[in-house]
């Protein structure tokens, strides 16, 4: 059966010189705080900021030079409009902790608890909304071979396993994220995403990444990821049958159009 709802819109703001599909774009502050408004005017309901790239063979950057990108911004969305949700996407204890003192709400860990378990106890403290992703590795090591007997199951039970972790500490808005492209082989990527209907046994709203990325840009000899927009909208469009409740991506104007197609034909 259908979904009766079409998922939230998570808006990508990337303040980092790296990412793979915009960095260095809205390493400026302003420039970043300027593209942020400008997806909520195309309709975004949650802003996902971030300041150190997650690509294949990112280096990993400090807590400060991290700190320095994204509180900035955050405080800047802030100072205009206190009613949009802000998600700091980082795997730093410090980081997360200092974004929800300037109003963040929700925290969205690439790592799923791997970099630092401390995260969940902080979501509790503070009632955040907490993402937790399927990675294996890190963005460093990600791509090297990754193997699964069987991507589906191993995929399930590593996230289970973190999401039981995080209810231990009270952690009541927990989130998962297959973790589309980290880790994982464009057919593994394919496999999971024609079973994504299993993962509603985690009991947790799911977050689904797929904006840009290089499995795309392979099946269609799309080079350049900035021009796989068209692609992720037409992908997400054949997904809507799935229970998704968050889709992160980069252009919300495409996501907008569709939202607009969806709800025509209720």
């Amino acid at each position: 059966m259908p979904q009766q709802f079409f998922p939230k819109v998570m808006g990508i703001v990337n303040v980092t010189p790296d990412s793979f599909s915009d960095g260095g774009l809205f390493i400026n502050s302003k420039n970043a705080i300027d593209h942020a408004f400008k997806l909520i005017d195309d309709g975004a309901d949650i802003l996902d900021i971030g300041g150190e790239s997650s690509r294949q063979n990112a280096d990993e950057i400090s807590i400060e030079e991290e700190l320095q990108r994204v509180i900035p911004v955050i405080e800047g969305i802030r100072r205009i409009n206190t009613s949009i949700e802000i998600s700091i996407d980082t795997v730093k204890y410090e980081v997360a902790k200092a974004a929800l003192d300037v109003g963040a709400g929700i925290i969205n860990d690439i790592s799923g608890l791997n970099h630092d378990k401390r995260l969940a106890a902080l979501a509790a403290e503070y009632n955040a909304g907490l993402i937790l992703m399927h990675i294996r590795g890190t963005p460093r090591t990600m791509q090297n071979d990754p193997h699964y007997t069987n991507v589906v199951q191993e995929v399930f039970d590593e996230l289970n396993g973190k999401i039981a972790y995080a209810h231990s500490f009270d952690a009541k808005n927990v989130m998962a994220d297959v973790g589309i492209g980290f880790g994982k082989t464009p057919e593994h990527n394919w496999t999971l995403l024609r079973n994504l209907s299993k993962f509603e046994k985690l009991g947790v709203p799911m977050v689904l990444g797929i904006s840009r990325k290089s499995f795309l840009g392979k099946l269609l000899g799309i080079e350049s990821p900035i021009e796989r927009d068209a692609a992720t909208a037409l992908l997400h469009a054949l997904l809507l049958k799935e229970k998704i409740d968050i889709i992160r991506v980069h252009s919300v104007q495409d996501i907008t159009m569709l939202r607009k197609l969806w709800h025509e034909l209720q």
